[in-house]
């Protein structure tokens, strides 16, 4: 994600919304941990879902929206 909004000119503080699509709810712990540590000033808003499947086997998906300045 970092990357991908890095070559769009902005930085995962820009980030003002994120849903995050988890197979296995328990995981939901440490993947706010690991959350906490990209999004350090002003998280976005964030919902969480937990789904039954995602492609290619994921356990994650991580969907951001962020402004541009």
């Amino acid at each position: 994600i970092k990357a991908i909004l890095e070559a769009a000119g902005v930085e995962m503080n820009d980030a003002v919304r994120a849903v995050v699509y988890l197979t296995d709810l328990s995981a939901f712990q440490e993947m706010n941990e690991i959350y906490a540590e990209y999004f350090t000033v002003d998280p976005p808003g964030r919902t969480t879902v937990e789904v039954s499947s995602l492609p290619a086997g994921a356990h994650i998906e991580i969907e951001v929206t962020a402004l541009a300045s």
